[in-house]
C-alpha cells in the first residue's frame, strides 16, 4: 500500500459554479493546514466536518475562499485521512491550488483511478465494486444506471462470495483427506461433493445466463435499420427520435452515409443506425454507402427488416441478411399500412411511420428482442462485465474437471488442483486473488480525480 498523499480535481474541467479537489493520504491534513487559513486547524478537525476559509499561496497571497470538508481514516472514501476542496469553478483557480499543493513537497498528482484503487486496496469495496464506480459514472441509460448501482450495491460480489466460501470448504476437505491418505479416513464421500460440485455449477450457469441482460443493460443494443430504398426506413428513424434526423425523399438512395443517432426506450439505450438502401448501384458514392451498411449488419444485435406495402415482399434481400446475420436477429417490419393494408409478408409487425400505427408494438416488440423474456429485479445478482464473465466461465470449466476426477475416483490431488483453480477465478471477480496487471488494466480506464 502506498504511503504517498495524492491530489487531483475530482469534478470535470472547465468553467461551472464549482469545483472540487480531493486529497488523499497520511499527509492531507497536514498540507491542507500550510495553505488553509480559517477558524479550525484542519489536523485538529473531527471527521465530517466542513470549514469555511481562506486559501493562500505559499506568500499568503489570496487565491480563493473555500469549503474544506475533513474525512478521517477509516471513515472515508478511499479508507485514508481525506480532504475535499471546493472552489469556484473557474480552471484557473484549480490549477493554481494544485500547483501551489504540490510545491509543498510529500504530495503528488493522482493516477487515473487511484482514489478507487486506494478504496479497493484499504478494504471499503471490493474489486467488482470498483468496477461498478466507473460503470455509474459512465451510465447513459436508466437501466445501466440501475445495472451499476446493483453491482455497487454487491448482490454480485455476495453471491460470488458465498459460491468461494462454499468452494473453499468442499476444498479443505478433500486436502485434509490427503493428509490422512495413509490412514484412509474419509472426510466428505463421493456423492456429497458431487452434489457440493453440481449446485455451484448450477449456481454458475444462472449467473452465466444474465451476461446477456446485463451486457444489454451497461453497453446497450445496436439496431440496423436495413431495407430495399425508399421503404421508409429514414421516416422511422425519424419517429422514434421525434424530429427530423434523416431527409425523406420519394428520391430512391437518399441515405448516402450511416446515420447513428441514440434512444432510450424503457430505461434501456438502443444506438440505431439508419443505413443506405441495398441494392445494386453505378453511383460509387452510393455503392460506398451500402457497404458500410453491410458492415453495421454484421456487427448489429437486432437488425429492422423493413418493407413497404408498394414493393411487396424483398425476398432476395431477407435471403441476403440471413447470410451476412443469423435470422434470430431479425424484425420484419411492414411499412406504409396507411396506404395498402394488404401484404402476405410474415411479418413480426406492421406499421405506418407516417401516422404512427403500429409503433408502440414496434418499441415492444424492440425491448423484448433486447432482453429476452427474462425477467430480473433490482435485486437481482446480474453479470455486466466481460471480465466477471471469462472468469465465471473458467470457474465452470474446472469444475467441470473436478467433476470428472470425482467420477473416475482419480487421487484426490487431481481434484484438488481443480477445485482450487475454481476458487482463484472466483476469487478474481470480488479481487480475493488478483495481480497488477489486472489491477493497472481496470483503474487505468478511470478518470483522474475518481
Amino acid at each position: 500500500m502506498k504511503e504517498d498523499t495524492i491530489i487531483a480535481l475530482a469534478t470535470p474541467p472547465g468553467v461551472g459554479a464549482i469545483s472540487v479537489l480531493r486529497i488523499s493520504g497520511p499527509s492531507s491534513f497536514i498540507l491542507t493546514d500550510m495553505l488553509f487559513r480559517g477558524n479550525t486547524k484542519i489536523n485538529d478537525s473531527p471527521g465530517y466536518r466542513i470549514y469555511y476559509g481562506d486559501l493562500v499561496d505559499s506568500n499568503e497571497n489570496h487565491i480563493d475562499d473555500v469549503l474544506v470538508s475533513v474525512f478521517r481514516a477509516p471513515n472515508s472514501y478511499t479508507g485514508e485521512d481525506s480532504v475535499e476542496i471546493s472552489t469556484h469553478g473557474n480552471p484557473l483557480i484549480a490549477q493554481k491550488i494544485i500547483g501551489e499543493f504540490l510545491k509543498l513537497g510529500k504530495i503528488r498528482l493522482a493516477e487515473p483511478g487511484e482514489f478507487t484503487k486506494r478504496a479497493f486496496l484499504n478494504n471499503k469495496i471490493d474489486l467488482s465494486q470498483a468496477e461498478a464506480v466507473a460503470d455509474i459514472i459512465h451510465a447513459r441509460s436508466e437501466a445501466s444506471l440501475r445495472g451499476a448501482r446493483n453491482q455497487l450495491d454487491g448482490l454480485l460480489s455476495k453471491k460470488v462470495g458465498k459460491l468461494r466460501e462454499s468452494l473453499v470448504n468442499a476444498t479443505s476437505f478433500v486436502e485434509l483427506e490427503l493428509d490422512f491418505a495413509e490412514e484412509d479416513i474419509e472426510f466428505v464421500n463421493t456423492e456429497e461433493l458431487l452434489k457440493r460440485i453440481d449446485e455451484i455449477i448450477i449456481e454458475i450457469d444462472s449467473l452465466l445466463e444474465t451476461y446477456n441482460i446485463g451486457r444489454v443493460i451497461r453497453d446497450g443494443v445496436n439496431v440496423a435499420l436495413v431495407g430495399k430504398p425508399n421503404v421508409g426506413k429514414s421516416s422511422i428513424l425519424n419517429y422514434f427520435l421525434k424530429e427530423s434526423r434523416s431527409i425523406v425523399s420519394e428520391i430512391p438512395g437518399t441515405t448516402r452515409d450511416i446515420i447513428r443517432e441514440e434512444i432510450s426506450i424503457e430505461g434501456i439505450l438502443f444506438r440505431l443506425y439508419d443505413t443506405a438502401g441495398l441494392r445494386d448501384s453505378d453511383n460509387p458514392i452510393e455503392e460506398e454507402g451500402i457497404k458500410r451498411s453491410r458492415e453495421v449488419l454484421r456487427n448489429a444485435d437486432i437488425i429492422l427488416f423493413i418493407e413497404d406495402t408498394q414493393q411487396g415482399i424483398a425476398q432476395d434481400l431477407l435471403e441476403e441478411l440471413m447470410n451476412i446475420s443469423s435470422g434470430d436477429k431479425i424484425i420484419r417490419v411492414i411499412n406504409k399500412i396507411d396506404l395498402v393494408d394488404k401484404n402476405n409478408s410474415d411479418a413480426n409487425v406492421k406499421i405506418s411511420a407516417k401516422t404512427g400505427q403500429g409503433m408502440n408494438e414496434l418499441l415492444k416488440i424492440l425491448v423484448q428482442k433486447a432482453i429476452g423474456m427474462e425477467y430480473y429485479t433490482e435485486k437481482t445478482a446480474i453479470v455486466t462485465n466481460l471480465r466477471h464473465y471469462s472468469c465465471l466461465k473458467k470457474a465452470r470449466e474446472s469444475l467441470l474437471n473436478a467433476r470428472d476426477s470425482v467420477i473416475k475416483k482419480n487421487s484426490g490431488e487431481f481434484i484438488s488442483v481443480d477445485l482450487r483453480n475454481a476458487s482463484i477465478s472466483l476469487g478474481e471477480i470480488i479481487g480475493e486473488v488478483t495481480t497488477d496487471d489486472i489491477l493497472n488494466n481496470i483503474f487505468m480506464k478511470f478518470c483522474i480525480g475518481k
